[in-house]
């Protein structure tokens, strides 16, 4: 099973004649242990690709099967199941300003029931040590630079052990060093735990991390390049 399989996918906003396709006829497939890296220029449809794949949004037309699961058709109780299996990066990292570093990792786990306080904390710390960020578990995001806070955000995704990670220009505002080290550490964590990583992106200095790089334009696959390992 592929933690991804797309078939025929089309999506559009708004109805009648505010009508406006966004997603046409997408094809993808992403396996096990592979990292997809989505690029095109603003408006190709790469986000909102991301957003249904994550279950983030109801599906319209295709089939879509994310972890086993079909979306197209899904009710809100199964996509919130499925978001539960899926780790999400985004760009803003979306850490929340007035607890520590450890605490929120710790709240992605906080759907685990057979984990208490201390046991969740515990666990939140060991995945920042994993991260690189031994050391600074009770920091405030504000007494983080930027490339830590996005090394919670990859904690953090990693969490409830994930079957795929989906991030969203996880390194746009990062510098050159910094986005790197993010990118590194992501494509460590996938082939050595087999996460699945779909990964949207302008930024052209990570694009060697990559498995496979797909190329979206006015809402189509235009090109789907293995990159040469």
């Amino acid at each position: 099973m592929n933690p991804v399989e797309l078939r025929g996918l089309s999506y559009a906003y708004g109805e009648g004649e505010l009508r406006r396709p966004v997603l046409r006829n997408v094809d993808l497939t992403v396996r096990t242990g592979e990292i997809v890296l989505l690029t095109g220029p603003s408006g190709s449809g790469k986000t909102t690709l991301l957003t249904l794949i994550g279950a983030l949004r109801a599906m319209q037309e295709g089939s879509a099967r994310v972890l086993g699961e079909e979306l197209m058709d899904a009710t809100e109780t199964a996509r919130v199941r499925l978001r539960r299996r899926i780790g999400f990066i985004f760009q803003n990292h979306n850490l929340l300003g007035f607890l520590t570093a450890r605490q929120n990792v710790a709240m992605a786990l906080e759907q685990d029931g057979a984990l208490g306080e201390a046991a969740r904390l515990d666990r939140a710390g060991r995945l920042l040590g994993a991260v690189g960020l031994a050391g600074h578990e009770d920091r405030v995001p504000a007494k983080l630079s930027g490339g830590q806070r996005q090394r919670v955000s990859v904690a953090r995704a990693l969490a409830a052990d994930p079957g795929l990670i989906l991030a969203d220009e996880p390194t746009a505002a990062l510098d050159k060093a910094s986005g790197q080290e993010v990118v590194q550490l992501l494509r460590n964590l996938a082939k050595s735990r087999g996460v699945a990583i779909l990964l949207v992106t302008h930024d052209p200095r990570i694009l060697d991390i990559a498995d496979r790089i797909v190329a979206m334009e006015d809402g189509r696959i235009v090109q789907s390049d293995t990159v040469p390992g």
